[in-house]
């Protein structure tokens, strides 16, 4: 399968500031605030849901194809990406702009103050997908992340317009969204991602009830956190996969994605919706146990042994045909 992923990409700037946050405010003060923390360090980290998920199919031996807009400052983050078996000849380059930045300080009382910079991020609004489907030969499916939300709403129509199977995964931007977007963007899709909040929320800004979206979705895929996920399809009887028991938990963030990463492969190699679950969860374990979302490294003699232990020989046996 020829997967494209669309999705913000970004870079992450986080610092840490010995003190306490409150303590630098005064009450009386703050319609003038004028403050700079002298912080110990700083952590920049690659980001972004789309580079994030395609690091992971690229980790698992797959080819996918990125799409989205980054800066004239993408270049190293681009070598780091091709390295890692990631297609990024789709992402649009701004010739004025820079990546989209998160730059972050948090305090010891683990108070964060933060901004995001949107920056080339605006520009993915300006990629026509059938471009990206003649340069690869087509298109098999489209997952199409949190991003700029025009871009989110024309790749949404485009797919729908030229019939090319498509994965609704709003995430961060659900939050921005009213309920006609999001209607717009979930109805047709073969896959719908959520975590269980997210779920919740879809419902209400939608109007549309648990029945009437799976009505409307071909599979409804949902994360539960620490219990792993559940795949419904309406008139079936749902699919729940549970997490592989991780090592230590270091940092949830990127685990979501880790999780599509894993299921989208799965999909790519032609197995049943439980074993693509099976490889979602066994590498979203992989984040946790990571400090960054692109930090880990896949072992495959390590994960088949992990994924051996979490799922089953028979389980383990169909998945290590395609890992080699």
């Amino acid at each position: 399968m020829r997967i494209a992923v669309t999705g913000s990409i970004a870079t992450d700037h986080l610092m840490t500031f010995p003190g306490r946050f409150a303590d630098q405010l005064v009450a009386d003060q703050l319609h003038t605030v004028s403050l700079s923390f002298l912080v110990d360090n700083l952590d920049i980290r690659r980001g972004g849901v789309g580079p994030n998920i395609c690091f992971g199919m690229g980790q698992l031996g797959g080819n996918p194809i990125l799409v989205g807009a980054a800066g004239y400052d993408f270049d190293e983050y681009r070598a780091w990406l091709d390295r890692h078996g990631v297609d990024t000849g789709s992402v649009r380059i701004s010739e004025v702009l820079h990546t989209a930045r998160f730059v972050c300080t948090t305090d010891k009382d683990h108070n964060q103050i933060g901004s995001f910079y949107t920056g080339a991020m605006s520009e993915a609004r300006q990629i026509e997908l059938k471009a990206v489907a003649d340069r690869v030969g087509g298109l098999d499916l489209v997952l199409i992340g949190a991003d700029d939300p025009e871009a989110m709403l024309r790749h949404t129509e485009e797919c729908k317009t030229r019939g090319i199977p498509f994965a609704a995964d709003f995430s961060q931007q659900i939050a921005r969204m009213d309920g006609d977007e999001i209607r717009t963007l979930l109805d047709g899709a073969t896959y719908l991602f959520s975590n269980e909040y997210e779920k919740g929320l879809i419902e209400s800004k939608t109007g549309w009830s648990d029945e009437e979206i799976l009505g409307r979705v071909g599979h409804r895929v949902t994360t539960l956190g620490s219990r792993g996920v559940r795949i419904e399809r309406a008139g079936e009887e749902g699919i729940e996969v549970g997490c592989a028991e991780e090592d230590a938990k270091v940092d949830p963030t990127g685990v979501g994605d880790a999780f599509r990463a894993g299921f989208l492969t799965g999909l790519s190699w032609g197995v049943s919706l439980e074993r693509a679950a099976q490889v979602g969860c066994m590498l979203a374990t992989l984040v946790i146990e990571t400090l960054g979302t692109q930090e880990y490294t896949l072992r495959r003699a390590n994960f088949m042994e992990r994924f051996t232990k979490a799922y089953g020989d028979v389980a383990a046996a169909e998945v290590q045909s395609h890992l080699g």
